[in-house]
């Protein structure tokens, strides 16, 4: 029997990548997944996947940039199971320009996913982690925000605040009913920078992810090893990358 039995998590933007991985690991340790990304599509196959390797999953639309999102999610998680251990939240969208080229739409986008989102999904969790006891939030950051490099100024800004977001609530929350972990990975194998409007940029940063990238089943076992955690356990910080990476 493992630890994550009787463990009920939601994750954000489960339709790819770090997400999906996420849900096929968890769900096969034993956790219920209730699974939220705007793909329905993709979602609706990999419940499927999940049940026919007997795991247990729900899934809805949810768009994270809307409170709405990320609430149905909650309540779905509250309907289906009776309560919520684990948020998940792993939506996000970069964007590689220099600061100079103004990308206001791409910065507000980045804005938008990265850090509204994620405060949507603490709004829409915590007052059920608040009532129930005990929850977890775990929040996908980057180590963009470690090493700052030139054309990720702004998305690098977006997971730094994120960082600092959970820092904080972990301070506010140091009665033992809440832990945050924040999981900052290098390159990973995703489709995170497919959507780079430069074509150059783009093709240089999918050569680095398909050179250096780690699998995205490699992210989501240092979720599982947070979440696995005894309840007295805080994993705060982990950064998971290539050992190639500079």
């Amino acid at each position: 029997m493992s630890s994550l039995d009787t463990k009920v998590v939601a994750i954000t933007g489960a339709s790819s990548g770090i997400g999906e991985a996420t849900a096929l690991e968890l769900a096969a340790r034993g956790a219920a997944v209730v699974l939220g990304a705007r793909r329905t599509d993709r979602l609706d196959a990999l419940v499927a996947r999940i049940r026919a390797d007997g795991g247990r999953a729900e899934m809805t639309e949810a768009d994270v940039t809307h409170r709405a999102g990320p609430e149905r999610l909650v309540a779905l998680a509250v309907e289906r199971f009776g309560r919520l251990d684990v948020l998940v939240g792993n939506a996000g969208v970069a964007r590689i320009a220099p600061v100079a080229d103004l990308d206001l739409d791409d910065w507000d986008a980045m804005i938008d996913v990265n850090l509204r989102g994620v405060l949507h999904g603490i709004a829409a969790a915590l007052p059920v982690f608040r009532a129930q006891g005990h929850g977890h939030f775990v929040t996908t950051v980057s180590t963009s925000g470690l090493k700052i490099v030139p054309t990720q100024a702004v998305y690098a800004a977006t997971k730094n605040a994120v960082r600092t977001l959970l820092e904080a609530l972990r301070q506010e929350s140091t009665d033992g009913v809440l832990r945050t972990t924040s999981i900052s990975p290098g390159y990973v194998r995703t489709e995170l920078v497919d959507y780079v409007e430069d074509p150059a940029q783009r093709a240089q940063a999918q050569q680095a992810m398909a050179t250096l990238g780690i699998s995205p089943e490699a992210v989501a076992r240092a979720i599982a090893f947070a979440v696995e955690q005894p309840d007295d356990v805080e994993i705060g910080d982990i950064t998971i990358r290539p050992t190639r990476q500079g």
